[in-house]
């Protein structure tokens, strides 16, 4: 079983089976703040973000939607002649917002030449009625998923790195998303303190039975100037290895279900403000690796998958 040239079901792939072309992800900064940082549940978000949130290769919030579009198009274009682009609204808590600033935003984003679709990421607390419903409708006009950070389902972690909603929380959001037919990615990373193989597993277990469309696994890094690394620095915790985060990847992908669409396996920082796993900065190897080991198990998405 295989998706192009890969062993697991790949967003590429996804996107060149539904739009016959390369379509890249165009990453967006709407703007927004989030609730784990005005006041309303925290002030310094999740303990692994950045002062510029999630998006550390997002486009500038001193630029409006329509420029950071372009300047994004001007410098894929060469890489990628003649794709299209999906608006990925990346930074802080995408649907934070009035419900009149989040539709003016999104709209914007899909008048815009090429673009033929919209990714959202959010918390599942951020997605009130009014909310979904805009993304049900938009969702009928375009090609659109929510993203949410789920990252483990183990609430020792869930203190730990101060998500600040609890699982039941995650449910009802992933519930509601799916009874409006929208399209749900959800987010894991592996290698929190702590967080033993097998509890890393029961996180994907627990995702490749819940129904949703896809799945982010990233591995944790550490970034400067983040209250991680302020831990880090008193509390050293070891990072995962390469070979350590390549087999609980394999381990992951197998029991996924094959439907289920693997927007990326790996996660990493800039350069310049990353503290650790240095390895994790050779993305290439690390896939290379991922795909290596698979090979060598003769394995693939989905071959210890089980319904629920």
């Amino acid at each position: 079983m295989r998706w192009f040239d890969k062993r697991y079901h790949t967003l590429d792939h996804e996107m060149k089976t539904t739009f016959g072309r390369k379509v890249a992800k165009l990453s967006l900064d709407g703007g927004f703040t989030c609730p784990n940082r005005d006041g309303t549940l925290g002030s310094r978000g999740c303990i692994f973000c950045s002062e510029v949130g999630s998006g550390e290769f997002a486009g500038s919030r001193n630029l409006g939607i329509r420029e950071q579009i372009e300047e994004q198009k001007r410098l894929l274009s060469h890489k990628w002649p003649g794709a299209k682009y999906i608006a990925y609204f990346q930074n802080f808590t995408s649907t934070y917002g009035s419900i009149e600033k989040l539709e003016r935003l999104y709209r914007e984003a899909l008048s815009c030449p090429d673009v033929v679709g919209l990714a959202i990421a959010t918390r599942p607390d951020c997605l009130p009625a009014e909310t979904v419903e805009l993304l049900a409708d938009l969702s009928k006009a375009t090609y659109l998923w929510v993203e949410l950070g789920l990252q483990t389902i183990h609430p020792k972690s869930a203190v730990f790195i101060r998500r600040g909603y609890d699982l039941e929380c995650f449910e009802a959001a992933v519930e509601n998303l799916k009874e409006k037919r929208i399209r749900t990615a959800v987010h894991l990373i592996f290698g929190l303190p702590g967080e033993s193989r097998e509890e890393m597993l029961e996180s994907a277990d627990y995702v490749a039975g819940i129904g949703v469309w896809g799945v982010k696994i990233h591995l944790l890094h550490v970034l400067m100037d983040t209250d991680l690394h302020r831990y880090y620095l008193k509390n050293p915790f070891p990072l995962m290895s390469r070979e350590e985060y390549t087999g609980v990847v394999c381990d992951a992908i197998e029991i996924l279900p094959p439907d289920m669409v693997v927007h990326r396996l790996t996660g990493d920082g800039k350069k310049d403000r990353l503290v650790g796993p240095w390895w994790s900065l050779d993305k290439l190897r690390v896939l290379s690796g991922i795909d290596q080991e698979l090979k060598k198990r003769d394995s693939f998405q989905g071959i210890k998958y089980r319904e629920r």
